[in-house]
């Protein structure tokens, strides 16, 4: 799933639509009215507009329950938004077309064409996101990897489900906020059963160090300095965006010098992004990765009881 912006976003596209072909379909007459035009001689044909126009509106709706899946509602949407003011340009230039009607060019499309064209590009990344996934096999010989204390993840997930964190670079106050909230989560977390591997992209002394000032220095660990078990569980390098945008400040701000976490030393990659995983008996069975380097998953909820459906 999208952000929550997105969701709101179709949703009052939705409305809108609704509203605004409603009122066609009911008024026809009215906007004709208003904005002093001769009335169409078939009132029909634009309450016929309108009827699209809120069926557009049922489509943003549905969308708006899952932005990622249903693109092509959007898509579809925003390609109408895009062609509709083209044809009042060129009507309006020619004479065809008032130009005072072009207020409802700009409700009706133009204000929608950057969120809807976000969106698309967030359901894009979410696509390139999951195939960067390896397949199955690949990430059955990831599970192969052993942690600090001689146990592989294949081993480790057959006795317990298990919760793999893979975490930002040392320095990040995102990754000290994270190892906080571990920190604080881990008695209910292992209270339902689960155990818990840190992934990280320091040296073995460098984590042993600095998972002791979080009392996590006993929790099995994976030292992936080449990153290559992030590779294959899908978490890539981030965008600009993903790592330094507007949300990423604020939360920054708030977990660096509020929560005071800090800041420290760049140890890894600055760019690779995190995200979370509860494997069972050599399956991803969750998993929470990361939109932006801010976002906060709630490990509690991740580990919570699996299901007999997760588990088939």
């Amino acid at each position: 799933m999208g952000p929550r912006w997105k969701k709101y976003t179709l949703f009052a596209a939705g409305v809108y639509n609704l509203v605004w072909g409603g009122f066609a379909v009911l008024f026809p007459l009215t906007i004709f009215n208003w904005l002093a035009m001769p009335a169409p001689n078939y009132p029909e044909l634009w309450q016929c507009i309108g009827m699209i126009v809120g069926v557009y509106g049922v489509g943003y709706l549905i969308a708006a329950t899952d932005p990622n899946r249903h693109w092509p509602i959007v898509l579809v949407g925003l390609l109408g938004k895009i062609f509709g003011p083209i044809g009042f340009l060129s009507a309006a230039s020619q004479g065809r077309l008032p130009w005072n009607l072009g207020w409802t060019i700009l409700t009706n499309d133009v204000i929608w064409w950057i969120p809807f064209a976000l969106i698309l590009k967030g359901a894009h990344d979410a696509s390139l996101g999951r195939r960067r996934v390896a397949s199955p096999e690949i990430i059955r010989m990831s599970l192969r990897t052993k942690t600090h204390q001689g146990m592989s993840l294949l081993e480790m997930s057959r006795r317990w489900p298990t919760l793999v964190v893979f975490l930002r670079h040392f320095g990040c106050t995102f990754c000290r906020e994270a190892l906080a909230d571990l920190a604080n989560a881990r008695a209910k977390i292992e209270e339902s059963g689960v155990r818990l591997v840190l992934v990280h992209m320091g040296t073995e002394e460098q984590a042993e160090q600095f998972f002791r000032r979080y009392q996590l220095e006993d929790v099995a660990r994976i030292s992936d300095t080449n990153q290559a078990l992030y590779r294959a569980f899908g978490l890539t390098r981030g965008s600009l965006s993903k790592l330094f945008g507007p949300k990423v400040w604020w939360r920054g701000f708030q977990a660096g010098v509020l929560e005071k976490h800090g800041v420290g030393t760049l140890v890894g990659d600055g760019f690779q992004m995190p995200g979370v995983f509860l494997l069972y008996h050599g399956e991803v069975i969750r998993s929470y990765r990361h939109q932006s380097a801010a976002d906060r998953p709630d490990y509690i909820a991740l580990s919570a009881p699996v299901t007999q459906a997760e588990a088939v």
